[in-house]
C-alpha cells in the first residue's frame, strides 16, 4: 500500500467509486462499497436474516451464492467481475465511499477517533503508516488480528471479519503488527474460582539477559502504563487486563519486573475502584494468556 498501480479505465458507464474499487482490488485489497453512513449495503431479501447461511469468511465463503453486495465486510472482493457486475453497479451508483477489508490484505487498522486517542497512541504504539480521517487517523500496521471496537476510549482495532473506510494510501513506513495491538483485542478470560493470589514478584524461573537497553526503557514503560490506567473513563476492569497484558507482553519473559512495579500498577488500578482481588486476578490471567 505504499502507492497504488492504477488501471485503466474501460468505455462505458463507470461510477467514480468504481474506479477506486477496482485500482485497489488489482493492488490485492479486498474492497465493498459503502452506503450513506459508511455503513455496508443491507443483504437482499433472500439472505435476511442469514437464511442462507452467510459467508464465514473471505477464503471459506459459505453455502451463499448471491451476486449482490451481501453480507457487510464478507463480501469485499479482489475480482473486477464481481465489482463491475450489475448488483454491484447499481451499489456503486449510491456508495458515498469505498470499504476495504484490511484482515484480506493481510493488514491491521488502529481506527483513532480524536486527539486523544491519537495522543494516546503515540506513546503506546510503534509508529507505522498513517491515514488522516474526519476526526482522527488510521494507523496501519503489516499483519492480520482479531477485530474488536471500543478497545479503549476512542479506539477501534479493524482487520479479520471487519472494514474500514478507505481514505489514501498514507504516509510513514508501515510496520510490522506490534503484541501492544494484539493486546487491545483480547478479552479477559473468566476469573477462575481460586482464593486471592498475594503479591509477589511475578516471573520467578523466567529471568534471563534482558533485551531492553536501559533502565529507563521500562520505567517508561511502567509509568506510561499506570497512566492509561488512570486516564481509563468507562471499562476500568477490561482497561486493567489489557494493561496488564500490554505489560506482561513486553517485560514478562526477561525477568526484570519486581513487586515495586507490580504494586504501582495495583495501585492505579485500586485508585479507579479495582479490588485487590480484581488485581490479582486480571494479573494471574494476564500471566495465564500469555503462557507465563
Amino acid at each position: 500500500m505504499t502507492q497504488l498501480t492504477p488501471v485503466r479505465r474501460a468505455s462505458g458507464h463507470r461510477p467514480p467509486l468504481m474506479n477506486t474499487a477496482l485500482t485497489l482490488a488489482a493492488n490485492g485489497v479486498p474492497v465493498l462499497p459503502l452506503r450513506a453512513g459508511k455503513v455496508p449495503f443491507g443483504n437482499c431479501p433472500t439472505c435476511a436474516g442469514n437464511v442462507c447461511g452467510g459467508r464465514p469468511n473471505m477464503k471459506a465463503p459459505g453455502p451463499c451464492c448471491c451476486p449482490g453486495v451481501c453480507h457487510a465486510w464478507a463480501a469485499a472482493t479482489t475480482d473486477p467481475a464481481v465489482i463491475v457486475s450489475p448488483p454491484w453497479l447499481a451499489a456503486w451508483d449510491r456508495a458515498v465511499c469505498v470499504g476495504y477489508h484490511p484482515g484480506g490484505a493481510g493488514l491491521t487498522v488502529v481506527d483513532l477517533d480524536d486527539a486523544d486517542a491519537i495522543a494516546w497512541a503515540r506513546t503506546a504504539l510503534p509508529a507505522t503508516r498513517t491515514v488522516e480521517t474526519t476526526r482522527g487517523q488510521h494507523w496501519i500496521y503489516r499483519g492480520a488480528m482479531t477485530s474488536r471496537n471500543a478497545v479503549r476510549p476512542g479506539v477501534d482495532v479493524k482487520s479479520l471479519m471487519g472494514y474500514a473506510r478507505w481514505l489514501a494510501c498514507g504516509t510513514g513506513a508501515m510496520a510490522p503488527l506490534p503484541d501492544a495491538v494484539r493486546a487491545l483485542a483480547v478479552k479477559e478470560p473468566p476469573t477462575p474460582r481460586r482464593a486471592p493470589q498475594s503479591l509477589t514478584a511475578p516471573l520467578t524461573g523466567h529471568r534471563g539477559e534482558c533485551p531492553h537497553r536501559t533502565p529507563a526503557y521500562l520505567e517508561r514503560g511502567i509509568a506510561m502504563a499506570v497512566q492509561r490506567i488512570t486516564d481509563a473513563r468507562a471499562a476500568v476492569h477490561a482497561t486493567v487486563y489489557r494493561t496488564f497484558l500490554a505489560v506482561l507482553s513486553t517485560h514478562g519473559r526477561c525477568g526484570c519486573l519486581t513487586e515495586s512495579h507490580v504494586a504501582r500498577l495495583f495501585a492505579a488500578a485500586q485508585a479507579k475502584g479495582e479490588s485487590p482481588r480484581h488485581c490479582a486476578d486480571a494479573w494471574a490471567n494476564a500471566l495465564t494468556a500469555l503462557g507465563l
